[in-house]
């Protein structure tokens, strides 16, 4: 059965969310120990250690950073033209050569069990860019951007399964977010589809599930920053990931992505995105959404 639902005050905005869920009791303002003694949030050790701070955002003033105490993702990354690339993102923005000719695509699936502002799915597509301002060996770039699990990304696609989540990406990051029917399984299999605004499938992802490997709290951290346009102005958000279980495999060959032609089969299409370089399980992680940053890197391009 659906859990009943509460109308919230999001800046301007009226939005319904569980009555009695995170957000409806906390405000993006938990009290630690109360998450703690949720079974479904496991051990938060990682979060005492991020103060949160009431900061002015686009939307009025906003709890930052974002916890995400327990999610689940899985990720395909794909080679696509270097042209087709170039083509979809605005200037200065430069993809990341990853072969002569190929930049990277990155379709994700995300599942977010517990977290501030309460479950909710999410798909991603984003171009995996040059770092603003790096100049030098894109080579180099790409290998310590391994290295150090940290990349840049322009996201060109991010809907959701909720309308809380939709009003603070749209209204809060300026993201291209709007509602869909998304699910994510990790079962025996991995499972996964979002479906288009008419309700048919517009991509499904199936694989068998890898051997997960299973790593100490803080060891295995990761760092994407999205930039992207905020009111005319180049901006930057962190996401901080803190992953306890996952597998990766390099050029897969079990795993099938099925194209409905919905919107997002009509984006990697003409992203030109076909073969799968990179196939990524995290089966559970914990995540740390900061809000967005001014960006100063591409100033004297602006000038």
């Amino acid at each position: 059965m659906d859990r009943a639902l509460t109308e919230v005050e999001f800046g301007s905005y009226k939005v319904a969310v569980p009555a009695g869920g995170y957000y409806d009791r906390f405000r993006m303002n938990p009290n630690l120990d109360e998450v703690a003694r949720d079974p479904a949030a496991g051990n938060i050790d990682y979060f005492r250690r991020i103060p949160k701070h009431l900061v002015e955002s686009r939307v009025g003033p906003a709890w930052a950073p974002n916890f995400y105490y327990r999610t689940s993702n899985v990720q395909l990354l794909m080679l696509a033209p270097l042209a087709r690339l170039r083509a979809a993102l605005p200037v200065p923005l430069e993809p990341l050569r990853a072969f002569p000719g190929y930049g990277l695509v990155a379709l994700t699936f995300f599942s977010y069990a517990v977290c501030d502002n309460d479950p909710y799915d999410e798909v991603s597509v984003a171009v995996v860019i040059r770092r603003p301002g790096a100049r030098g060996s894109a080579a180099l770039e790409l290998r310590d951007s391994m290295r150090r699990r940290s990349f840049f990304a322009h996201v060109l696609a991010l809907p959701v399964t909720t309308e809380i989540a939709r009003v603070r990406g749209v209204h809060g990051y300026q993201l291209p977010k709007w509602r869909a029917a998304i699910d994510l399984k990790l079962g025996a299999d991995v499972s996964a589809r979002i479906d288009a605004p008419d309700g048919t499938p517009d991509l499904l992802l199936s694989a068998p599930l890898p051997t997960m490997r299973h790593v100490a709290p803080q060891s295995h951290m990761g760092t994407t920053t999205m930039v992207n346009l905020i009111d005319g102005q180049w901006h930057q958000t962190s996401v901080q990931t803190n992953t306890l279980s996952f597998a990766q495999r390099i050029f897969p060959r079990n795993v099938k992505l099925l194209r409905g032609g919905g919107p997002l089969s009509q984006l990697l299409d003409g992203l030109g995105a076909a073969t799968a370089l990179r196939f990524d399980v995290v089966k559970d992680a914990q995540v740390v959404l900061n809000l967005p940053a001014p960006l100063k890197a591409f100033d004297d391009a602006r000038r």
